[in-house]
């Protein structure tokens, strides 16, 4: 089986023969249902794919979508002319990059299509490309935008300065901004050359911003009857990949369904809508399938700068956003302020939605799966546990392998160690007690929430009926329930666990029950008392 790794060109897939997850009977509706939309996935998810293969269909490429779903809907096979931008390739940050691109774009379309010496502005010149198109070839345009916000997220929240027209000095962000509005304002003006609008891209920036020049396009971005338009069902992925992943239990030495049990916690788990259907990473499983390893294929394939950018500005807000429920207003639209990082950071694929209450309309965003969760934490964790953040992964995986064996003792000495080594000043703004605390509450979710990974299961600050313990950890043979004290004592920790029955829920599992009470000092800013009882 040949993987189209890299390969975002329908043509060239269905050409040399690369497998294909079809996707055209949801395209076949998108075309015939509406005209003008917005689709938001994150990076990777095959966004550019989408754009190709609707470009192969607008140009009547009949013949390259034989034997799937859209052959036997489509009956007419029209051919419009398709004007495709694509802004994946520019580095944005470098000033007249986002003037050079959409120059480059009207040259070569007034090259096929003629030009007009009284249009004299970029808008103008590309709604007189359109008119034109259609006045020759009999049949409206087809627009394709692919990663439209890239310029805006090259230059978002940075200090890079440029000049506009009348000679003033600008951020670089903001003449972003106005050049893409007043270029995409052409498509309200064109409305009646234009056959079919799509623009990709991470993030949706709220409506005051690049889309307020033109109709707004119809938001399929959480629309249930496109949420597996990018992406891999379960389904699909029996459908088209049995004998891979057979291939890969082999391997592994574990039976079939247990491998899909592993793909399934570790590259499925997206959302993009109320119905809830799950959504493998498709540049992940197929790397894993098509490498027969299971590997972090997502993440270690780039952080984007505007990541790291919001990791700097504000790590604790970051901290507490996983695993609440929201308004859909508060993460759907984007405004960029680094202040609000929660639109950017679930519209990026760091969270998704991982539960719906009808009753209220709000939505449970969380990690999508372990691949992210691990590479998101470990990102947070190098970002701020200098300088320890290289030893983070390995003393983690030592941290599981103690805990997997019931050896308390060896990873109480370890977290000691690991702890003092670790700066506390980050935030040198806070007073000297609440900075320690910061400290303290942050650098233990980090750790907590890295363990959890391995883990069967983990539960933060999980409400039971007498209180909220701090934290129970979940393996195979062993429970650990851990509350952690600041300048308190171990025993006032393991106090607080008795009395409030965090233990009973427990009482019947087969597995030992360890309680463990710590104490963390502010003086030397480690763990200076742990105490443990086993229950019987």
């Amino acid at each position: 089986m040949k993987y189209p790794i890299g390969i975002q060109s329908f043509d060239r897939i269905r050409e040399d023969g690369y497998v294909y997850v079809d996707k055209t009977a949801l395209v076949y509706e998108l075309v015939t249902t509406g005209k003008v939309y917005f689709l938001s996935r994150p990076r990777r998810f095959g966004k550019s794919l989408l754009i190709s293969t609707l470009e192969c269909y607008f140009r009547g490429r009949k013949e390259l979508f034989e034997g799937l779903a859209i052959a036997d809907l489509e009956k007419e096979w029209a051919e419009y002319p398709v004007f495709r931008i694509d802004f994946n390739g520019g580095d944005y940050t470098q000033p007249g990059e986002l003037e050079n691109t959409i120059e480059s774009y009207l040259q070569g379309w007034e090259a096929e299509y003629g030009a007009d010496s009284k249009e004299l502005t970029t808008g103008l010149r590309f709604q007189g490309v359109l008119r034109r198109a259609y006045l020759r070839t009999g049949h409206r345009a087809v627009i394709l935008v692919d990663e439209y916000d890239k310029p805006i997220l090259d230059v978002l929240d940075t200090d890079t300065y440029t000049y506009n027209d009348t000679g003033d000095r600008i951020l670089l962000e903001k003449r972003h901004r106005d050049i893409l509005k007043s270029f995409y304002s052409t498509f309200k003006s064109a409305d009646q050359n234009l056959q079919f609008v799509l623009l990709t891209g991470v993030t949706k920036f709220s409506q005051v911003s690049v889309f307020s020049g033109f109709n707004q396009p119809k938001d399929i971005s959480m629309d249930n009857r496109y949420e597996t338009l990018c992406g891999i069902t379960e389904q699909e992925l029996t459908s088209n990949f049995t004998a891979s992943i057979a291939a890969l239990a082999e391997k592994e030495k574990v039976t079939v369904e247990e491998m899909k049990d592993t793909l399934r916690r570790h590259y499925d788990g997206y959302h993009f809508g109320t119905a809830m259907t799950d959504i493998y990473n498709p540049f992940s499983i197929l790397n894993a399938l098509d490498m027969q390893e299971i590997r972090d294929y997502w993440f270690a394939s780039g952080t984007p700068t505007y990541l790291i950018r919001l990791l700097n500005h504000n790590n604790e807000q970051i901290n507490e956003l996983a695993g609440r429920y929201y308004d859909p207003a508060s993460f759907v639209d984007y405004k960029a302020d680094v202040e609000r990082p929660l639109p950017m950071i679930y519209q990026s694929g760091y969270l998704t939605i991982k539960g719906y209450n009808r009753r209220v309309g709000s939505y449970l965003l969380d990690f999508p799966n372990n691949e992210v969760r691990q590479g998101f934490l470990t990102l947070l964790a190098a970002n701020y546990m200098q300088p320890r953040s290289q030893e983070v992964g390995s003393w983690i995986m030592s941290a599981v392998l103690l805990l997997d064996e019931g050896e308390t003792a060896a990873f109480r000495d370890s977290l000691t160690a690991f702890l003092s080594d670790i700066p506390y000043d980050a935030h040198p703004s806070l007073k000297e007690m609440e900075m320690t605390e910061k400290h303290f509450q942050y650098t233990f979710y980090l750790i907590l929430r890295l363990i959890g990974v391995y883990c069967r299961a983990i539960h933060n600050e999980k409400r039971q009926s007498c209180g909220r313990v701090d934290c129970i950890l979940e393996f195979d043979n062993y429970i650990y329930i851990l509350e952690f004290k600041m300048d308190g004592t171990p025993e006032e920790a393991l106090k607080q666990i008795e009395e409030r029955g965090y233990a009973k829920p427990y009482a019947t599992d087969k597995r030992q029950v360890i309680c463990i009470g710590a104490n963390f000092s502010s003086s030397t800013r480690t763990v200076e008392g742990w105490k443990e009882v086993w229950l019987p």
